[in-house]
């Protein structure tokens, strides 16, 4: 005699039975818009430069940068987050080639509005630390400290120079007090009102950074605890995400994005803006390594990884996959 009702009666898996199914069911999906591709250009290079710690990775010339934003179009990333690799000479301790309108960010950020205009969101990193010899943030004090307030002025100066060179957004990466507010004002001192600002809210002091260093030529010795925020905090995370959003924010971002699911998801319940999150270079560096192992499935890691990010809250990802998984999507 058949029982009907019997344990189990709700049964899951029946929307786990096809490809389809599972499809059709599926609450997170990545799309194409959700990337933006973090390209670095290097100056006094006639050609594309690899960079070791990331493979498949490299360091743009203006040629090859060119390309490689017509291929995002093509693809349908929706940003490209620039950084500028300047030569060794031009290094100094206030960074002033990040300051240069003949710097090679500016150059960088001209040469991609030539190419693709507003067909792809320009994004520029609004740091110190690739320009200055001593590899830190912002201005250092007589002491060595890094200068809150001193720095904050290099900023403005930066904005300033990003925004006339053709910048969509700015990516205020410094972590410095105060910093957001600062760059608002700068902007719409000289009529750049419409450059946005996508605020580096939540930054956290990370062990994952390491390949980036290489990528950027990194001079920095010791590290940047005492602006970046520490690993072990969370509440901090949301007042510092609180000061950017009174400060003038038009997005905001998590970084890194895979260690910090959790304060992803938190500040995407939080907030009304944008939310970003950047799959940083340790992310990507440990799955190209593991799967050139043959340890794990590489195109599947990729997408497991992304849609983790995707699910925790980010409507824009930056990742150094963004026009490969772009492509494929």
């Amino acid at each position: 005699m058949t029982v009907y009702g019997s344990f189990p009666g709700s049964r899951p898996r029946r929307l786990r039975t096809s490809p389809a199914m599972r499809r059709m069911v599926a609450e997170t999906r990545l799309h194409p818009a959700d990337l933006v591709l973090p390209a670095f250009v290097r100056e006094g290079v006639g050609e594309a430069v690899p960079i070791a710690a990331m493979p498949g990775v490299v360091q743009h010339s203006l040629d090859t940068l060119r390309k490689a934003a017509v291929d995002a179009v093509s693809a349908g990333v929706s940003g490209i987050m620039l950084y500028g690799v300047p030569e060794e000479a031009r290094k100094d301790a206030l960074g002033t080639a990040g300051t240069d309108p003949e710097g090679i960010l500016q150059v960088a950020i001209r040469a991609v509005r030539e190419e693709v205009g507003d067909d792809l969101v320009i994004m520029s990193d609004l740091c110190l630390d690739e320009y200055t010899d001593h590899g830190h943030c912002g201005v250092l004090d007589a002491a060595g400290r890094v200068d809150n307030d001193a720095t904050l002025e290099r900023y403005a100066e930066m904005a300033q120079v990003q925004a006339d060179a053709g910048a969509h957004v700015l990516g205020t990466s410094g972590m410095m007090d105060g910093q957001v507010g600062v760059v608002r004002d700068a902007l719409d001192t000289i009529g750049k009102e419409d450059v946005a600002i996508l605020a580096y809210a939540v930054k956290y002091s990370s062990a994952f950074y390491g390949p980036f260093r290489e990528a950027v030529g990194s001079s920095l010795t010791g590290d940047r605890k005492t602006y970046q925020q520490d690993p072990a905090n969370s509440r901090e995370s949301m007042r510092e995400l609180a000061l950017d959003l009174e400060e003038g924010a038009d997005l905001v971002m998590v970084k890194p994005a895979g260690p910090y699911l959790d304060v992803l998801a938190k500040v995407a319940a939080e907030v009304a803006v944008p939310v970003a999150a950047y799959q940083i270079s340790g992310e990507y560096s440990m799955i190209e390594a593991a799967a050139e192992k043959g340890w794990i499935d590489r195109d599947k890691a990729i997408l497991e990884s992304l849609t983790g990010i995707k699910r925790a809250g980010a409507g824009t990802i930056l990742t150094y996959w963004a026009t490969e998984v772009a492509r494929k999507l």
